[in-house]
């Protein structure tokens, strides 16, 4: 059900063909509402537990517990408030970016209609964080000074090597599902089959993906999906800054982070 290539998200699903109505939330979940929620998925693997897609409902307030999921989410309409154990409230607006770590006690509620982008790992290893009770929903925030980072050998790029900076604000404790803000100066780099997945949303200037055959530009307030084993080259003639969910499975994790450009 997942296409191998490169995918351009939409918000309202694949070439505004509206979204799927979704099973009902229960209604042993909830505090209050009776939400009606629909969605697309762009992307699911059963193997690893990874899906990505896009997501709205109507108003609700969900049952306190432990979030079930480790997520990542770009808001794009309508706002959401997480509650935490300790009784703090994260509220998150249209156009911000947000992880939900698995397991995070937690209240969601929203008050209005709320669609957004989503890349969801269940991970069915059982792995927990060291203090389960201390997690919390956190945004992350694309505008932050970032360190430098290894951008790879020069045998990876089509001419110079770019000047590369980034910072991982997660990491599930499997060391799969990391989220975080990359920045690159321009560059180029040749097609090859991709080990990861990624979810990129640039925040400053645009990128061109390339593809077996295609070339894709994303610019600031769009979103681009690259499952693993697709096609994938990069080209940027300008400063490009992204926000990134990628997922690479455990035997090839240790190479995750400078694999986020």
């Amino acid at each position: 059900m997942s296409d191998p290539r490169i995918t351009r998200f939409e918000p309202m699903g694949p070439e505004g063909s509206d979204l799927e109505v979704w099973d009902e939330i229960s209604q042993d979940d909830l505090i209050s509402g009776t939400p009606v929620q629909r969605g697309h998925l762009y992307y699911h693997d059963e193997e690893t537990s990874l899906m990505a897609g896009v997501w709205d409902c109507t108003p609700m307030t969900a049952k306190f517990g432990p979030y079930p999921d480790n997520e990542f989410m770009h808001v794009l309409e309508g706002s959401i408030t997480i509650v935490h154990g300790d009784g703090s409230e994260l509220t998150v607006n249209a156009g911000e970016n947000f992880v939900i770590p698995k397991g995070t006690p937690c209240t969601w509620k929203q008050t209005e209609y709320v669609r957004k982008f989503f890349v969801i790992f269940t991970d069915p290893s059982g792995a927990t964080a060291e203090n389960p009770e201390a997690l919390k929903a956190f945004k992350i925030e694309p505008d932050e000074d970032l360190p430098s980072a290894d951008a790879g050998a020069p045998e990876d790029f089509v001419g110079a090597v770019p000047d590369v900076s980034a910072h991982n604000w997660y990491e599930d404790p499997t060391g799969q599902f990391i989220s975080g803000v990359w920045e690159s100066t321009a560059f180029e780099r040749p097609v090859a089959p991709i080990g990861r997945c990624e979810l990129m949303l640039p925040v400053k200037g645009s990128m061109t993906l390339l593809g077996d055959g295609e070339e894709t530009t994303f610019k600031t307030g769009e979103a681009a999906f690259v499952p693993v084993g697709a096609p994938y080259g990069w080209r940027s003639s300008e400063t490009v800054r992204k926000l990134y969910c990628i997922f690479v499975k455990k035997e090839a994790a240790a190479g995750a982070v400078e694999a986020a450009e």
